[in-house]
């Protein structure tokens, strides 16, 4: 029997959707101490807007760019004092799209290595796929460069699994990114659970 086709959300362009014309620094939530946003306890920061529109995305909400609040200074401030909770593992940053986000997501991600240096590590979620994100733009790029660990992918509705780890479809990968970058190929997490 034919596999039913699964209809894609749009696809962008390379550079189509650029951060500077689209990001209003609107954060979704902020959810300190949390278990399920990756390895370990996280503090994870929800940004708003997302042109991807998966159907049956978990967070639809976010997918406003004008939903949530302004991101400030003092939430920063409180991001990372929470971060320097010795329990804390790393940060993690979900959305809506952190990559047309990148305003707010380099702002955090630079600060809490100027303040923790590796000492803390950085997962984020994405509608993109590896591929795609290596001919986006440069603010793009950079962030990748500054992450641990990227769940990657368009939510599939069709290929929706709530056994897999981190992910809800199966099409999306969890990657690990520092040494995707230096092999120059995908290498996933080698703590994925199979």
């Amino acid at each position: 029997m034919p596999e039913k086709a699964i209809k894609l959300p749009k696809n962008p362009q390379p550079g189509e959707w650029r951060a500077e014309d689209l990001s209003l620094k609107y954060i979704a939530d902020y959810k300190p101490f949390n278990f399920v946003d990756g390895e370990g306890v996280r503090c994870s920061l929800y940004v708003s807007g997302c042109r991807f529109a998966c159907p049956g995305c978990y967070n639809a909400a976010a997918q406003n760019f004008h939903y949530g609040q302004l991101y400030t200074d003092e939430l920063q401030a409180q991001i990372l004092d929470d971060l320097g909770q010795s329990y804390v593992q790393g940060l993690t940053l979900l959305g809506g799209e952190p990559f047309v986000n990148t305003q707010v997501c380099l702002q955090l991600v630079d600060a809490l290595h100027e303040r923790f240096g590796h000492t803390k590590d950085i997962w984020s979620w994405t509608g993109y796929t590896w591929d795609e994100l290596m001919q986006e733009t440069p603010d793009k790029l950079e962030l990748l460069s500054k992450i641990d660990i990227l769940v990657d992918g368009r939510f599939l509705l069709a290929k929706k699994d709530l056994t897999l780890q981190f992910r809800g479809s199966s099409n999306q990968r969890i990657i690990d990114v520092q040494k995707s970058l230096t092999q120059n190929k995908v290498v996933l997490w080698d703590k994925l659970v199979k």
